[in-house]
This record gives structure tokens, C-alpha cells and sequence, in this order.
């Protein structure tokens, strides 16, 4: 037992992103593949909130690592690394519709089904989770019938926790016009669940 505590007391804490992009840089591999790893899951993650398609995610996330790699000289390690992500994932996205030359405008229902969105909560009730379970749900599917414009504000403020600066920097547009989206995607989104009661 005592061997366990050492064990536990002296492995050492998980390394901050500025840290792993510093490590990274340098050629360090473990870095690189954590912060692949870190970076992948949330880029992936984004990619499927603004397309909608877990085939589309992938390839954009990869995409989007390739670059993150490539670019990742240019980038100030004393910033956070997420608004500069999205801003490249977000562009990829764009890049691979336009690649397609086909808009699709698909639920993210499927993807809810699959698992891919669980309501985080401590409840075990199962009417109470099968509750969330259909609010999520209903919530995706209002996201997902949104402008595109408007999809990726909410995705990026309420599901990311992006500032109104760091939404403008990632989308390139100014604050005020930050606001008012996301101001109109919210009364969109509210008029949309009310009018599936």
C-alpha cells in the first residue's frame, strides 16, 4: 500500500497546452502526441457541430491537425490554443463543402442516437435521463435547423465557452455582430422549441 501512495503522490501533473506546444515545438514526441490527441478530440468534436456528419469530422479534424502541425511555429504558446483551432477547423469545413459542391442540411439526430452528445449529469433516474436524454435531442435538432452563420456562434459560445472576442477573432467579424447573432440564433432556438410543445 505504501509503494501505491509514492506512486500516486510522485507521477506528475498533466502538462498544460502552452506547455505541450512549447514541448511540441522543440520535437518533443510524447508532446506532439498529446497535444494531437487533445486537439483532435476537439476538433473533432467541433467539425460535427458544424457539419453534422461524424464522415465529414473526421477528415476535417485530421485536416485540421495537418495544419495545426504545420502552423504551429507561428503560434503564441502564451494564448489559448482552442479560438485558433476553431479557426482553422472552421475553415476546413468550409473548404470540404465547398469541395463537395453539395449542401446538406442533415439532423444531428444520428449523431445523438450514436452517443456522440450525453447530457452530463449526476442523475440516475432513469425517467429523469430519459428526460435530458430527449431535451438534448430537441435542442440539437433546433441547432442543427439554424443559418450556418448562427449554428457556429452557438456552438462556439454555449458549447465551447468562447468569449464574444475570441467567437470575433474565430469567425472574423466584430463583436457587435457577435451579439446580435447569437442574440437572434437564441430567440430562433426558443421560438423553435416552444413550437414543439
Amino acid at each position: 500500500m505504501g509503494s501505491t501512495v509514492l506512486n500516486v503522490m510522485s507521477s506528475s501533473p498533466p502538462l498544460t497546452t502552452a506547455t505541450l506546444v512549447v514541448r511540441a515545438r522543440e520535437g518533443e514526441a510524447e508532446a506532439r502526441q498529446e497535444l494531437a490527441r487533445e486537439a483532435g478530440r476537439t476538433a473533432y468534436v467541433f467539425a460535427l457541430q458544424l457539419s453534422g456528419r461524424p464522415d465529414v469530422a473526421r477528415d476535417v479534424a485530421q485536416e485540421s491537425l495537418v495544419r495545426l502541425f504545420d502552423r504551429l511555429d507561428r503560434f503564441d504558446p502564451g494564448r489559448p490554443l482552442e479560438p485558433w483551432l476553431f479557426t482553422i477547423v472552421r475553415n476546413q469545413v468550409r473548404d470540404h463543402a465547398r469541395r463537395e459542391r453539395v449542401r446538406r442540411h442533415e439532423s444531428l439526430d444520428a449523431w445523438l442516437e450514436g452517443g456522440g452528445q450525453r447530457a452530463a449529469s449526476a442523475a440516475t433516474d432513469p425517467a429523469a435521463l430519459a428526460e435530458q436524454a430527449e431535451l438534448a435531442r430537441r435542442i440539437w435538432k433546433a441547432v442543427s435547423g439554424l443559418s450556418t452563420a448562427h449554428r457556429e456562434i452557438v456552438v462556439l459560445r454555449d458549447y465551447h465557452d468562447l468569449s464574444y472576442r475570441e467567437i470575433a477573432a474565430v469567425l472574423s467579424i466584430p463583436e457587435g455582430t457577435v451579439m446580435s447573432r447569437l442574440h437572434a440564433a437564441r430567440m430562433r432556438l426558443r421560438e423553435e422549441l416552444r413550437g414543439e410543445r
